[in-house]
């Protein structure tokens, strides 16, 4: 998979959890995709001060991303 492949199935995955997130008044940025392995995102709006955002980063984003692009090996998010 070239590097712009994995960007557009990354950003498809972020599109499929974006309408959950914005629901409750938040929503997502991708920053950067590092060493093909490491995605960096930006929670936004409310997903800022949740309680729950990692869980949501790992359950929600990762594993939604991971479906997409399964060599990825972890998301992070950025403040």
């Amino acid at each position: 998979m070239t590097q712009e492949e994995l960007k557009m199935n990354v950003e498809k995955a972020l599109d499929e959890i974006r309408p959950f997130l914005q629901s409750d008044g938040g929503d997502i940025s991708l920053l950067s995709i590092e060493d093909n392995r490491l995605v960096k995102v930006r929670l936004e709006g409310t997903c800022i001060s949740c309680t729950v955002n990692q869980m949501t980063l790992k359950s929600g984003v990762e594993m939604t991303i991971k479906k997409y692009a399964p060599q990825i090996e972890e998301v992070i998010n950025v403040n």
